[in-house]
């Protein structure tokens, strides 16, 4: 494999948090699945999400999801294969699938939105990971 033929393959497969934003602020075209445990949906996922944790993905997902419809997986951050996992079980259920690079860990980091059970919140941009001009908070 050449590096065209490597960086195309990365892109078809894979989306990173700053796309995933983008598209769920308008009509995004796809489900974004929380593929955590229930700990870790109940502490914080991204609003629209819908919970799905790997485990289940065989017997639920294609009761609840048109398999014509894309989806994008993630799960805690860039140290877990979760969202890897499950985006496997999507793949051989046929779903068009990528993983969202970077998981809730970078999500959050770049000060995009999360829902606890109380409220949706906000945590300022991390410099280290998002230019802290572009997102503002009303922490």
């Amino acid at each position: 494999m050449n590096a065209l033929g490597f960086f195309a393959a990365r892109l078809q497969f894979q989306t990173d948090v700053s796309d995933v934003h983008a598209a769920l602020e308008t009509t995004p075209g796809f489900v974004l699945i929380d593929s955590r445990g229930d700990a870790g949906w109940h502490q914080s996922h991204i609003p629209g999400a819908l919970h799905m944790p790997t485990a289940d993905i065989p017997r639920h997902a294609p009761s609840i999801i048109d398999p014509a419809t894309p989806v994008v997986t993630y799960c805690w951050g860039p140290g877990c294969n979760g969202a890897t996992r499950a985006a496997l079980e999507f793949a051989k259920l046929g779903y068009a699938v990528k993983e969202m690079l970077g998981g809730i860990e970078y999500w959050i980091r770049e000060g995009f939105p999360v829902q606890t059970a109380d409220s949706t919140t906000r945590q300022p941009a991390d410099p280290l990971t998002a230019p802290l001009h572009a997102i503002t908070c009303d922490c």
